[in-house]
Parts: C-alpha cells; structure tokens; sequence
C-alpha cells in the first residue's frame, strides 16, 4: 500500500534535491504463462543488461542486425560529446560549449519503408493483417502487408510525381486513418521528411509547423468526423499555407465530403490543391525503393510548445529504426503470429510513431487503429475495439485510464478482454491507484503493466520493464532497459541515494535520440545538453528518484516542483494522493506563490462523481477531505492551500496536463499558447471553478 514515509522533513534540500515522501509496498512478479514464452524471461534479461554495459556498441549492432541493410555500417558510434571552450567558466550559462554530434551506423544504407513492409512479404507474410482499421462511425478496413505494401507503393509514387524528391520535407494534417499510415511510410519510401500535426490543431498551430519545416506538400483531410459530427478542416489547412510559396501542392483526402460543408463547395485552389483519389488511387502500385544513408533524415516532431516555442526534433533512419524495433519487441514482448497490438495514441504523437507506425511493422505484427475518441458513442468503445479484434496488447495514456474509471468498473466487466496479454501506460507518470484499477479491471487482475517513460526526445522507450522478467511495483517505470542508462543524480551530477529526488539523465548516448533541433543546433545544445555537459549527460527535464531496489519513480516535470517552505515536493505524488481519495478521478497540481511559505501546492481536481461536480455546496466538503487526505498520506507539508473543483484539466493530446495554464489562471496571468492543447475549452472550465470558489470565498466572508 502506499504510505508516508517516517523520514524527518527538517533537512534543506538542495536544488535539485525533491522531498519524496510515497512508498508503494505491493509488489507483482512476472506471471509464469508470460515468462515462459516470453522474448526475454529473467535470465535472459539479465544476462542482456550485462552485454549493454560492459559492450554498449556491440549491443547495439546486435540489434541493428535485425534489420535489413542495403550496406552494412561502417562504424557503429562517432560521438562527439558538448565540449566547453578552453578555459572556460563551466558554470557560466552562457559559456562557449560545442554542439554535440551523434551518428550512428554511419556507411550504412537501408529503407525504413522496406523494412517495414517489403522484406515481410518476401519472406511469405503478405497475407498477414497489417492493420484492422476501425472509422468513428464504424466504417472498417483489412489491410494485409502485401495490401499495405502496394498502396504505400501508390503513394510513393504519386508524391514523386507531384516533385517530391528525397530530403523534402511533407507536413501531414490528418486523422488517424489508414492514409495517414500510408502516407508516413510513402514519405520513408522516398526519403521525404515526414512532420505530422494533430488533425486537432488550430490553422495557427499548423503554419507555424509549415513554415517551420519549409515544407513542399501538405497532406490533409477535407473534413473529420468529430463525436459524430462531421467537421470542416480544408478552410484551416487554406488559412495555415496562405502565403508560403514554399507550399507547392496541397493533396487532400476525401473522408467527409460535403457533408462538413453543410452543402458549401469544398474550398479549393487550382493548380496547388489536388485529390488522393486522383493521384495515388490511380498510381502504380510497383515502386522500386531505394536505400538511404543511416543519418538520413526520416522525421521531424514538435514538442507540445508547454514552455515557448515549440522544438521540432529532428530523427533520423537507422538508429531510430533500430531502437523503436527494438523497445517495441522487448517491453511489449513482441510475437508477431499471434500479437494484435494497440497503441491508442494519435498518429501525429510520438508514441504512436515508435509503437503505432514503426515499431509494429518492422516486427511484422498486427496492429489496430481507431479513428474515434474512447467514450463515443457510448463509454467502453475502446473495450469493444479490444473484444472485436482481439487485441493482445492495448497502450494508452494515464488520463485515458483515469476517465475510464470515471465510468464505473461495471463498463469493462461488460466486455470480453480476455484476450489482453499486457497493458502499456505512456505520457505521465500512472498513480498507484490508476495503475492498480488498470490491470484489475481491464487486465483481468493477471496482466502486467508494462509503465514506459520516454520522450520525443527520445525516440523510443528508456525504462520500461519486462513483462517476462520483471517484477512490477504500482506506479514505477521499474528499470531502464538493457542497452539503455538512465540515472537519477543531483546539480553535481553524482548519483542520488535511494528515497532521494533529483534530475532524470541519460548517461550514454543511445541510437533513438533526436539529433538536432530543426534549424537550431543551439538551442538543442542548450536545452538538453547544457547542464550536466562535463559528464556528457543528456538532461530530461524531469525529476525521479530510486527506492530501495534501485527502481525509478518519475516525479514529473522539474519545472513543475512545487517549493514549500524549503522541500522541493513533487507534483506526481501529490497527485498520486488525491487521485487516492475515491472522490477524485483526476488531479493536477502546481506551485503557486506565496508570502509566508514561498511557494503553496493548488490542486485542481475532477470529481468521480457527476453528482459531486454539479453541486457546488459540496465543494467545500470535498476540499477539507482533500487537504486531509494529503496530510495523512503524504505530511502536512504538502497538504494543498487552494483546491479548485473543477470539469476539466487542459492536457495535450498526449495526455500530459499543462500545469503552467492552472498556475497562470490561478495567479490571474494570460495562459499564453494554447495551440497545442487538445481541448482549448479546458481552459474555460478551469476559470469556471476559480471563480466559483472565490465567489464561495467571498460570501462565506461576507457571512462571518
């Protein structure tokens, strides 16, 4: 079970040190069913963290020769590490400091869209499903490889006749259907640089993704189904390219057709905008690939924009290929023969690059993908999807997991989930409680949780564990994986003791990362690099600590710590502690200013019950048992000063809530962008509950 710890709190923690107060006790070893058939069982696991250490380069090659080459590699590793100038002051933020270089496999030449696709046909698989596609309104399609293959083939060579050549960059503004797939595996098979953008983007967010890129093509839908309704997109899309002569032609998909346009033509530019049916229906389906240098440029994805301007990161062929492979055979326990695999996570995220696109295919497994929301038409759409298909592995986000319990345990004991084998969290750190009603109810009570901590920066999966080896503790990410070294360390970089907080890093560099910051070396240099440049690490962002058997627990984002009175507190486990409480399906906190303590922890809370939420003379209730649930489980310390019922929480669409919005808006401040969130009305529901509690506020002052 959870509980505070009885450390005393009267020590001042350094900067970079966190208060970290939770224990969790429950433990789950690896179920024997998954052990013994699993791609790495305990011993085998072991005996792979060992190779990652003493050899991590020839790990490495290990893995990538499970690809296939065109040209073997020269070397597997040239790494060029940050390098202060000579002399220089180290702790000086604006000291002279190289960019550091990573290139992996250089020599070698491949073609990620072969790898995915053709060599899996070759070898007798073409009658595999690639994809079991399921449309909002419940349209469907089969795809098999060899299906997948020729329309891939298709639009390979549409693009190519629209002048795309190799290095062109493609910006895709599309919904999670089957051309969004097949076009991402079109821009590889050509060597263009694909960029995708959330179909729910505004047209400012879109342009500025466009500019950013220069981008020669624009791939979009006419309209999307939203919820049931049908939605006009092709007027953003218009809006978003106006002026970039660089923006040669914009293809569009038809998915809704007129009816988004409430009988409007659809709008239309001659000569720049053309149809897919026109231009890749009509394409030849044989396409020759050719192979790209290993550094080649595969794709470029934009961070949330949660702190400025966003980054676009830049990844490239073989060391991305070779790492999503990789993570996806490993902590997904990958089994092509009999896996149906579900990543939830929208196209344009990158989870769903590595563990919806890529990591899939070049393992050759089946996957599903979903065009709709999970509570539309009805709760539980996402548990029909798994007992249709079958899916054997189901990989979502922790709000999802949180909004399902919302709906009662009544809604996934309806349906069939016998077959799930695992379940994956991704996007923030799962509560204990989230993570346990997770494989209770939709696990059965016997899958394992497969908790994955990674970032676009990234490329693939860092800690994850594996779910024929590990034993699993309640919302831990457990280990890193083999080949992989991650580190919990103070401002010194030195590594923390257990129970202590401190800066998540990347000790070695690995074959996933992002290599540069499009068209900004610098600002990659500074933003990852920087910090722990003497000892060459790479700097997350967030914070963690290790227990007693050297698991890592992320505490969220070091920028979201909330300082109170000297203790560093983390956000996660404050959140942890109020998702507890039976009342609250979902919890965000933040550091808000303070006279007397500096800082104070306000938390934003959902209640789990529609009746609680409605009535507003029951918020004062829930705020003291909040407050006291905090005290008990965590300390005092972190008991909230402010808590604001709320309906919703601004997130992005990766699920992560956007805590620098609820302090703006507690504060009084302009929430500043909002273009990357996936529901811009959350911030209207979050001043809603402000103001209703300062109303209360004021009349309950009034009244004494």
């Amino acid at each position: 079970m959870s509980r505070p710890l009885t450390a005393p709190l009267s020590a001042q923690p350094s900067s970079a040190t966190l208060t970290t107060l939770l224990a969790e006790e429950r433990t789950f070893p690896a179920p024997e069913a998954v052990a013994q058939v699993a791609n790495l069982d305990a011993a085998a696991a072991e005996a792979w963290r060992q190779r990652g250490v003493e050899d991590p380069e020839g790990f490495w090659a290990e893995q990538a020769a499970h690809l296939d080459w065109e040209t073997p590699w020269n070397t597997v590793l040239q790494w060029s590490p940050p390098t202060f100038a000579e002399g220089a002051d180290v702790t000086d933020p604006l000291a002279e400091l190289s960019v550091p270089s990573a290139r992996w496999f250089d020599g070698g030449t491949l073609n990620a869209a072969v790898n995915c696709l053709d060599r899996h046909v070759a070898a007798g698989h073409g009658d595999r499903v690639a994809t079991h596609f399921e449309g909002e309104r419940g349209d469907t399609r089969t795809i098999t490889y060899a299906d997948l293959l020729a329309e891939v083939s298709r639009a390979a060579n549409a693009l190519s006749a629209l002048g795309v050549e190799p290095g062109d960059r493609v910006v895709l503004y599309l919904p999670v259907i089957p051309e969004t797939l097949i076009t991402v595996l079109a821009c590889a098979r050509i060597g263009a640089v694909h960029s995708l953008v959330f179909g729910g983007f505004s047209a400012e967010a879109l342009r500025f993704r466009v500019a950013d890129t220069t981008a020669k093509v624009v791939v979009a839908t006419d309209g999307q189904f939203r919820r049931g309704r049908a939605v006009p997109v092709k007027a953003a899309v218009d809006e978003a390219v106006a002026g970039l002569d660089h923006v040669e032609h914009v293809l569009v998909v038809r998915r809704t057709g007129e009816e988004a346009f409430a009988g409007e033509p659809i709008p239309w530019t001659e000569g720049r905008d053309v149809w897919w049916h026109d231009v890749v229906d009509t394409a030849d389906t044989a396409h020759e690939a050719v192979a790209f240098p290993a550094e080649h440029p595969l794709f470029i994805i934009y961070t949330s924009g949660s702190t400025g301007r966003p980054k676009g990161l830049l990844h490239t062929t073989g060391g991305y290929l070779t790492h999503a492979r990789y993570a996806h055979w490993a902590h997904f326990d990958a089994h092509p023969e009999t896996d149906v695999h579900w990543c939830t996570a929208d196209l344009a995220w990158v989870t769903a690059h590595s563990f919806a696109i890529y990591g899939p295919l070049l393992n050759g497994v089946t996957q599903v993908m979903y065009e709709g929301v999970p509570d539309f038409p009805a709760p539980g759409r996402h548990f029909e999807i798994i007992e249709k298909y079958r899916a054997t592995t189901y990989y979502t986000a922790p709000t999802l997991v949180r909004a399902c319990m919302t709906w009662g345990d009544d809604v996934p004991a309806r349906y069939d989930l016998s077959s799930l084998k695992l379940l994956g969290s991704v996007g923030e750190p799962i509560n204990p409680e989230v993570w346990m009603w997770f494989r209770e109810n939709v696990g059965g009570g016997t899958a394992p949780v497969v908790d994955t901590w990674w970032q676009s920066e990234t490329g693939a999966t860092v800690v994850a564990p594996l779910p024929g080896a590990t034993t699993l503790k309640p919302g831990s990410a457990t280990r890193p994986l083999p080949g992989l070294d991650a580190a919990v360390v103070d401002d010194t970089g030195a590594e923390v003791q257990p129970s202590q907080g401190g800066w998540l890093v990347v000790r070695r560099p690995w074959p996933g990362m992002a290599r540069t910051v499009w068209g900004n070396p610098e600002r990659y240099r500074d933003a990852y690099w920087r910090q722990f440049a003497v000892q060459g690490y790479y700097a997350a962002g967030d914070g963690a600590r290790y227990d007693a058997d050297r698991y890592l627990w992320l505490l969220g984002r070091l920028d979201d710590v909330v300082n109170v009175s000297g203790h560093r507190l983390s956000t996660t486990e404050v959140e942890s502690a109020l998702v507890a409480h039976p009342d609250v399906a979902e919890a965000g906190v933040v550091g808000v200013g303070d006279e007397l303590t500096g800082q104070a922890v306000a938390a934003f809370v959902i209640p789990s019950r529609r009746s609680v939420l409605d009535d507003d003379d029951a918020h004062p209730a829930l705020e003291a048992a909040l407050r006291q649930q905090v005290a008990t489980v965590i300390g005092p310390v972190a008991k909230p000063k402010h808590v604001v019922v709320v309906r919703d929480l601004p997130k992005t669409r990766s699920g992560k809530i956007m805590r620098r919005i609820l302090g703006d808006l507690l504060e009084g401040r302009a929430p500043g962008d909002t273009t990357s969130l996936s529901d811009e009305r959350a911030v209207d529901a979050v001043r809603d509950g402000i103001a209703a509690r300062r109303a209360r506020t004021t009349t309950s002052t009034a009244a004494r």
